[in-house]
C-alpha cells in the first residue's frame, strides 16, 4: 500500500492550539544511563528533575559540557543532554561527548538512584 503525500508513517503530535507538529526525536531519554568520554557514569535527567537538580547539586564543568551562559535552559536531548553524574554534579553535555550506558554496575546504579531520590525530598 502506497502512502499519499498527506499521510505519514510516523504518528504526529498536536500542540495546545491543535496544530500538527513533527514528532520529537531524542537520542537520549530521561532515566537512561550515559557515560562521558572520560568514563564517568551518569543518568539523563528530565526537564523537571533538571530544574530541581540545579537547586540541589553543583555544576561539574566536565570536558564536553555547554559553557555559554543561558544556552541550555531547555535542553533538546539531541544535542544538549542534562546528566546527573555519580559524583553528585550535573552538567548539560554535548551529545557527541557522551554515549549511552549499556551495562552499568549495580554499585554505580544504586548511587545514582540515591542521588535521584534526594531530588524528590
Amino acid at each position: 500500500m502506497l502512502l499519499k503525500e498527506t499521510e505519514s508513517i510516523m504518528p504526529q503530535q498536536s500542540d495546545k492550539e491543535g496544530k500538527r507538529s513533527v514528532p520529537h526525536k531524542r537520542l537520549f531519554e530521561p532515566g537512561t544511563f550515559a557515560s562521558s568520554f572520560t568514563g564517568q557514569t551518569g543518568i539523563v535527567l528530565s526537564q523537571e528533575q533538571l530544574r530541581r537538580a540545579r537547586t540541589v547539586y553543583p555544576e561539574g564543568r566536565r570536558p564536553g559540557h555547554y559553557f555559554a551562559p543561558g544556552c541550555c535552559q531547555n535542553p533538546d536531548y539531541v544535542l544538549q543532554v542534562p546528566i546527573l553524574f555519580e559524583d553528585g554534579k550535573i552538567d548539560i553535555m554535548r551529545a557527541m561527548h557522551i554515549r549511552q550506558g549499556k551495562a552499568v554496575d549495580s554499585e554505580k546504579q544504586a548511587r545514582l538512584e540515591c542521588l535521584l531520590e534526594k531530588l524528590l525530598e
